[in-house]
C-alpha cells in the first residue's frame, strides 16, 4: 500500500485515542522489503521506520510475524482481514502463512473475509481450519461496523 500522507494525522489520533481507552494496536516492527515489486528484486528485512525510499514493503518481516502470533494465540476471537503480504510471491508470503498457521491454532472463533484472505488460505490449504470464511472482505468490516447491509436486510424478517 502507498503512504498516504494526508491521513498521518489521523492515524496519530487513533493511536492516541486506542491509547487512551487502554487498546493495544499492534503495528510491524519490521519489514520484508524489495527493490521491485518482482520476485527477482533485491530483498532485505528493515526495521519499522528503515524502508529505503527505492524499496517497497511486501511482507511483514520475522520479528512481526513472530509478535503476531504470540497475540493471537490467546485469542478466543479473530478477525482477520487481509494478508500480511503479497503471498502470491514466495519471497514474500512467510508473514500471511505465519499468520494463517496461528489462525488456524486458535481455540475460539475464526472469522476470515476478503477474497485476498481466502486466496491465501486456500493456497496454504487452511481454509477449513477457520470457523467462517467469506470473500466479502468490505462487506465484513461494514457489517462489524453496524451498517445495513442490503443482502443482510432483505433477508430480514420485517
Amino acid at each position: 500500500s502507498l503512504l498516504e500522507k494526508d491521513k498521518i494525522d489521523l492515524s496519530r489520533e487513533t493511536l492516541a485515542e486506542a491509547e487512551k481507552k487502554g487498546v493495544k494496536i499492534l503495528l510491524p516492527i519490521d519489514h520484508v522489503v524489495s527493490s521491485e515489486f518482482s520476485d527477482t528484486g533485491e530483498v532485505k528485512v528493515v526495521g519499522e521506520d528503515e524502508i529505503p525510499d527505492d524499496y517497497m514493503a511486501l511482507d511483514i518481516g520475522p520479528g512481526t510475524a513472530e509478535a503476531f502470533v504470540q497475540a493471537l494465540a490467546p485469542a478466543k476471537t479473530v478477525f482477520w482481514n487481509g494478508p500480511m503480504g503479497v503471498f502470491e510471491m514466495e519471497k514474500f508470503a512467510q508473514g500471511t502463512l505465519k499468520i494463517a498457521q496461528a489462525m488456524a491454532r486458535v481455540k475460539g472463533t475464526t472469522v476470515v473475509g476478503g477474497g485476498d484472505s481466502v486466496a491465501a488460505l486456500k493456497r496454504f490449504d487452511l481454509q477449513d481450519r477457520m470457523t467462517h470464511v467469506s470473500t466479502g472482505g468490505g462487506a465484513s468490516l461494514e457489517f462489524l461496523e453496524g451498517k445495513q447491509l442490503p443482502g443482510i436486510e432483505a433477508l430480514s424478517d420485517k
